[in-house]
């Protein structure tokens, strides 16, 4: 136990948001040091592999980069798609969380999707562990959301979080520590850029790349119209014509983007109603109390809570901090390991 402590002092314990889009870092006492994209940039050499940039350094690369460089994405639908390099990436994370010390070897906590398999989550244990980690806890998101955002957890009362990442969305009712109901879909931010680079190419015959289709949906993105304004807002976007095959700016307006969004926002919404329809009556009227929690980077879509609140009649409230509730909330488990052991995922 002494040595523990010991050890917990000279290296500080982490917890990491390890996100589709991006990932977070906790440092114990300090809290969040690092929010950066998860993208890694490769560089192929004959045989050999190496990353020669993480993170935001690498998100600037895209698009933009020689032949003999790839960009890579160790995450998929909040799984580890490329074990070696989220190994990479969470080494380079936890390097930067201790100011580049090799030799510390942190507690570490990381997020994980609620019901993946025993499988995915060896992997993300086996990358935490390889990256220096003295001892790997894995914690639900749903539950590190709810927790994050301040929810009574504890208690034994209902409560929903509706956590919108980047490859999926978890929709959880917790109540006594633990998740009563859940539902997920491989749908979030990603897929909403997807779609809006597909409406783009088939409704205008322009090509437009993951950032431009990401800044739309930032913009331009709505899951709901505004009732009070009636000028639309619009964005000047550029890309490639498909027909002449030469490059080409475009005005797309609001109505336009939520049309392209159409699709993701409603399998939300969707899935939202299914996790009501099997949250048990006790449970369900707290809720109708106690109302619904986004969380999430996808919490941020303009009007995603009128929409749901327009399909359930339940109160929606976005939580005060959607793109950092995940790390917060393992970064207070990480504070009381002993007291909330039984939130985290064994």
């Amino acid at each position: 136990m002494l040595i523990n402590s010991l050890l917990s002092t000279i290296s500080k314990d982490i917890a990491i948001d390890l996100g589709t889009a991006n990932t977070l870092v906790f440092v114990k006492d300090e809290g969040i040091v690092c929010n950066e994209p998860s993208i890694v940039a490769i560089r192929k050499h004959g045989n050999e592999n190496k990353a020669m940039a993480v993170g935001m350094e690498a998100k600037h690369m895209l698009g933009r980069v020689p032949n003999n460089v790839i960009i890579i994405r160790p995450l998929k639908e909040g799984v580890i798609a490329n074990f070696e390099v989220a190994e990479a990436m969470v080494r380079y994370f936890v390097h930067k969380a201790h100011k580049r010390k090799t030799m510390v070897r942190p507690r570490i906590i990381i997020g994980i999707p609620f019901g993946i398999t025993e499988v995915e989550k060896r992997a993300v244990r086996e990358s935490a562990e390889s990256a220096g980690g003295r001892e790997v806890y894995l914690i639900d998101e749903p539950m590190a959301a709810a927790i994050g955002a301040g929810l009574p957890i504890t208690e034994p009362t209902g409560s929903m979080i509706v956590d919108i990442g980047g490859g999926t969305t978890e929709v959880a009712v917790i109540s006594i520590s633990g998740i009563v109901v859940s539902e997920s879909i491989k749908v979030g931010g990603d897929k909403m850029d997807e779609n809006i680079i597909s409406y783009m190419k088939h409704k205008h015959n322009l090509l437009i790349g993951d950032r431009t289709s990401e800044q739309l949906k930032i913009s331009l993105g709505s899951a709901y119209p505004n009732s009070h304004t009636t000028e639309k807002k619009q964005m000047e976007i550029r890309g490639r014509d498909l027909i002449a095959g030469l490059p080409r700016t475009f005005v797309v307006n609001e109505d336009e983007a939520r049309k392209a969004l159409q699709e993701p926002v409603s399998q939300i919404v969707n899935v939202i109603k299914l996790a009501l329809e099997k949250t048990p009556p006790e449970l369900g009227a707290d809720l109708v109390e106690r109302g619904v929690l986004l969380a999430g980077g996808g919490a941020l879509l303009s009007n995603l809570d009128k929409l749901i609140h327009e399909e359930t009649s339940l109160t929606v409230i976005v939580a005060e901090n959607p793109l950092t509730s995940v790390v917060l909330g393992a970064g207070k488990v990480l504070e009381n390991l002993t007291m909330l052991k039984k939130v985290l995922s064994v």
